[in-house]
């Protein structure tokens, strides 16, 4: 704090304790005393005449500097996980240096999807290759590989099933085991009209095998495509609750209506 063979004085502003005190109200006629850092000797209670301080600290036993901190984040660390750098935090005369501390944030990834060790992904296909099989790579894991899947022929894959590749997923920490890779299936089903040849795909694919629904009276419709987030929407969000008339008009005493 001071230069070669200069001594320091108590703080007047303290009294060389490191803090002031005052008095603040928190009610009527109720004070309370807090103590606060002294500014003028930076907490030691000690001060240097302006001619007797240090250059490079100012007389407050301190002075910044830049430090390159190399940061290890082990194998298998997840999001809120906490790193500590012991003794590396601000330092104050007299006082042991505290730690920093970092907390982890996970950024989203593009491909996959995690929880725990596991991971997932799409697996996207064609139709043709979801009927009739196909082995090629399906997904570029976070090390670079290529996870390639041979999928055999005469097993349909359906959309949205669920394959577990194990053993693909993220490492587990202080193990050598790894959590599994998860491949949702997504077909990639062909755009209106792209085969003129109907009835030819109709005669090789199997025919259904559920009954046809039978009725006396049959209507036929007009129909549009729509998204499931509008179903229920005009009853206020209510998801198109249904509602028993009669009840109501029983809890309003209103005559039923009697059948002929």
């Amino acid at each position: 704090g001071g230069k070669p063979n200069t001594k320091p004085k108590k703080c007047t502003t303290c009294a060389g304790k490191g803090y002031t005190e005052s008095l603040r109200q928190i009610g009527r006629g109720l004070v309370t005393q807090e103590n606060s850092p002294c500014a003028a000797c930076s907490s030691t209670g000690q001060t240097y005449r302006d001619r007797d301080r240090c250059r490079r600290c100012k007389g407050t036993c301190v002075h910044e500097e830049k430090k390159v901190l190399e940061l290890y984040i082990p194998r298998g660390s997840k999001h809120g996980d906490k790193i500590v750098l012991e003794g590396e935090a601000d330092e104050a005369p007299d006082q042991e240096t505290g730690n920093i501390v970092f907390v982890l944030d996970e950024k989203e990834h593009d491909v996959f999807d995690r929880s725990g060790a596991d991971l997932s992904a799409r697996l996207r296909v064609t139709l043709a290759e979801a009927l009739t099989g196909f082995e090629k790579v399906v997904v570029k894991h976070l090390d670079g590989r290529g996870v390639l899947v041979k999928h055999p022929r005469g097993k349909v894959l359906r959309p949205g099933q669920v394959l577990r590749v194990k053993g693909e997923g993220m490492p587990r920490k202080r193990s050598e085991a790894r959590g599994d890779l998860y491949l949702v299936v997504d077909i990639e089903f062909p755009k209106d009209g792209w085969s003129p040849e109907v009835e030819r795909i109709r005669e090789l694919l199997p025919k259904g095998e559920k009954e046809e629904i039978k009725a006396e009276q049959v209507d036929e419709v007009e129909y549009e495509e729509a998204d499931l987030d509008e179903f229920g929407a005009e009853e206020g969000g209510q998801g198109g609750v249904w509602e028993d008339d009669d009840e109501d008009d029983e809890e309003d005493g209103q005559p039923q209506c009697a059948q002929a």
